[in-house]
């Protein structure tokens, strides 16, 4: 498990197709600033833990059994406390900064086996298909790989208590609160369709310096919506 911590500047409001918008954070080491009054060494504090287990159905076992055994990984069911939008990790990473840079945040947000995982309110993997398919994508529908909705019915892995590395399992933005803000599928819809057109404005560039770090970056919860 590693610190988090970020900065997050205010930004301008957007005409998103359905939402308020708000802010950004520089790239850091996710794993080099700890805030040890906000979180323990994964980022995720008791309360985020805490709602993490309510989407069990023996919640005090979920956290007993992340007690005894930090390094397990952790399966948790969708459809009760959050639904889960799952992205390829570049994709995911537009989207994630669009709703940052431009948006209201995010809520947590981890890496998993090179997927992004996107909690999202209760409902989203009912109705963020369908508005992706009504959306008039245009020559931008290239850019958009397939999106995983996972809702009731479906589970995902989280992050454990090992110590995360650059290729493990980990939290971008760890759950620090029991009612944690969860964007619905309409500000969902509003991050892809922006990250489809940052993906179409930069296809076919030729760069001559290295690609960034894509686990560089970390965000302000202090700052989400």
């Amino acid at each position: 498990m590693s610190p988090f911590s970020a900065t997050l500047g205010d930004g301008p409001l957007t005409d998103g197709r359905s939402c308020d918008m708000s802010s950004r954070a520089p790239f850091a080491d996710p794993f080099r600033a700890p805030l040890p009054d906000r979180c323990d060494v994964s980022g995720v504090t008791a309360e985020g833990a805490a709602w993490l287990a309510s989407a069990g159905t023996y919640p005090q076992g979920a956290l007993a059994s992340w007690a005894e055994r930090p390094t397990a990984p952790v399966s948790l069911r969708c459809g009760t406390a959050f639904d889960v939008l799952n992205t390829p990790a570049i994709f995911g990473r537009r989207m994630l900064d669009r709703l940052w840079d431009e948006g209201p945040g995010s809520g947590p947000v981890a890496v998993h086996r090179g997927r992004m995982l996107l909690f999202a309110a209760p409902g989203t993997a009912l109705r963020l298909p369908a508005l992706l398919a009504w959306e008039e994508w245009g020559g931008r529908a290239r850019t958009v790989p397939p999106l995983l909705c996972h809702g009731p019915g479906d589970a995902v892995t989280v992050p454990t208590g090992a110590p995360a590395t650059r290729r493990a399992a980990r939290w971008l933005v760890a759950p620090d609160t029991r009612h944690p803000w969860l964007p619905g599928p309409e500000v969902l819809l509003w991050a892809a369709v922006r990250a489809a057109r940052a993906a179409a404005s930069t296809a076919g560039r030729i760069s001559i310096f290295p690609p960034a770090d894509q686990g560089a970056k970390v965000y302000d919860v202090s700052r989400r919506r």
